[in-house]
């Protein structure tokens, strides 16, 4: 593997342009990075760069590296992806990070769209109203996580052991994975790779990446994924990752 004249390649595809040689006050540094994620982590595994490209953004959005997601974003755009799967990748991220970094993250996209001279807002994507979004969203939810998150939390006072599940069902589910823009088995490879790069969250991952299986993605998928997230998060997010997915990717 000739990991610079892949980095050369990689970065050009990505970013139309050439990696940095000595500019800036840091060039040794920048040339570890660049060599490393463009030069190797791109390509090992069989991800292609858009699915590739949405895992970066995803995990930038969790870490709040804002200055990265502008350029990701930017990528995003170069190599083909639309605007509305990098919203939609950005969007359904409020769940598990929260709404103030959510919002964080859009007006990054948001300012990449409008100096690419994007229309904005986007069109709707929504496919939910207010009377069916649990139903929707428990239709998507059952049958690859079960009743798992009602029984678990049963212990719960009276009124919060229904609210609790059913905010997961209505809000998590029906408000965000119904939304059209990206499909099912993108939206549970990406979620897996949110939950890595938040990291505490082995209880969840180890779920979500049942439901990765489950909707179409291979366990190279889940594990090449993972391995792309890594220089973004860290080599012990990823460790931790595979640690508690063990069973379900090695089997």
């Amino acid at each position: 593997m000739d990991r610079i004249k892949n980095c050369e390649q990689k970065f050009n595809e990505l970013f139309g342009g050439g990696p940095t040689e000595n500019e800036g006050n840091d060039p040794e540094f920048m040339r570890i990075l660049q060599r490393f994620i463009f030069g190797e982590v791109c390509y090992t595994g069989s991800l292609d760069n858009r699915m590739r490209e949405l895992i970066t953004i995803t995990v930038l959005a969790v870490n709040q590296t804002l200055p990265q997601l502008k350029a990701h974003t930017g990528a995003c755009l170069h190599i083909g992806i639309t605007p509305v799967e990098i919203r939609e990748t950005i969007y359904q991220c409020a769940p598990f990070i929260g709404f103030p970094k959510t919002l964080n993250a859009i007006a990054v996209i948001d300012e990449v769209f409008a100096a690419n001279g994007i229309c904005l807002p986007l069109e709707d994507c929504g496919t939910v109203t207010e009377a069916d979004r649990y139903e929707k969203g428990l239709a998507l939810q059952a049958p690859v996580y079960g009743s798992e998150i009602m029984e678990r939390y049963a212990w719960l006072p009276a009124e919060f052991n229904k609210a609790v599940p059913d905010f997961l069902t209505a809000f998590g589910i029906g408000d965000f994975f119904t939304r059209k823009g990206l499909g099912a088995k993108d939206r549970e490879l990406l979620t897996v790779v949110m939950l890595a790069a938040m990291g505490g969250t082995e209880v969840q991952l180890r779920s979500h990446v049942e439901g990765a299986l489950k909707t179409g993605n291979t366990k190279e998928d889940v594990v090449c994924a993972l391995i792309h997230a890594m220089p973004y998060m860290g080599i012990p997010r990823l460790f931790n990752a595979l640690n508690c997915s063990k069973e379900l990717l090695s089997e």
